[in-house]
């Protein structure tokens, strides 16, 4: 069984691993108001409330195993139709992470050719959705957990602390611009975010009942300031 703390750490880890596309796509917002009402109303609520969908039918069904959820759903009536509804609506979900990860590649390495990085991450996607156990997504989560938390550790550091929620933004985009730190490489950033993630993978392993989504986002925005 999970402890408490794994399980925070686990609904964290999903929707914290989507705030990159949120970035992605609320930074063309013309009005910084506009892109917290879109993303609060577009991604807070929707993900409280499929949580939410989630738990009611986990508890309806009478289920202790989440892995138990599709032969249930696929038991009802019309069970498989409604499988085959989410089968293809999900196809929108591979493509927004097959979008945002080209984006991360091209701002690592802005010569990459767009629809190259992108075939190529899909192939990589698919190859990898195949051979990995759906039984281990577990831990996969926690990965994923251990990389964002810190990262966001840092950037709220950064943002609100550090330069009080003001930024230079066409600075952002300039090569040797106000932003370009060392080679383009925010070393205190790589470090306290570094940091982070060690914090959270020992505490997921060491100390799970503490639950290691809080420690680790203190410690990388404590790290870096």
């Amino acid at each position: 069984d999970l402890s408490f703390g794994v399980g925070i750490d686990l609904v964290v880890a999903l929707p914290v691993s989507w705030l990159p596309l949120v970035s992605d796509f609320s930074r063309f917002a013309r009005r910084s108001g506009d892109a917290f009402w879109g993303t609060y109303i577009g991604y807070f609520i929707a993900n409280t409330w499929f949580y939410a969908l989630g738990a009611i039918l986990m508890l309806a069904l009478k289920l202790s195993d989440p892995f138990d959820l599709i032969p249930a759903i696929a038991a009802l009536g019309g069970g498989w139709l409604a499988l085959a509804i989410i089968l293809v609506d999900e196809t929108d979900n591979a493509f927004a992470n097959i979008y945002s990860t080209t984006v991360s590649a091209k701002t690592i390495a802005p010569r990459l050719p767009f629809r190259a990085t992108a075939i190529t991450i899909g192939g990589l996607a698919a190859i990898l959705a195949a051979l990995l156990p759906l039984a281990d997504y577990e831990w996969f989560l926690l990965l994923i957990g251990s990389i964002f938390v810190p990262l966001f550790g840092v950037l709220a550091a950064d943002y609100f602390i550090v330069r009080r929620r003001q930024y230079e933004v066409a600075e952002l985009y300039r090569e040797h611009g106000a932003y370009w730190y060392a080679g383009g490489i925010n070393w205190a950033g790589i470090a306290a975010w570094a940091t982070g993630v060690v914090v959270y993978q020992w505490i997921t392993r060491m100390l799970p009942n503490l639950g290691a989504t809080i420690p680790a986002l203190l410690v990388a925005l404590a790290a870096y300031l």
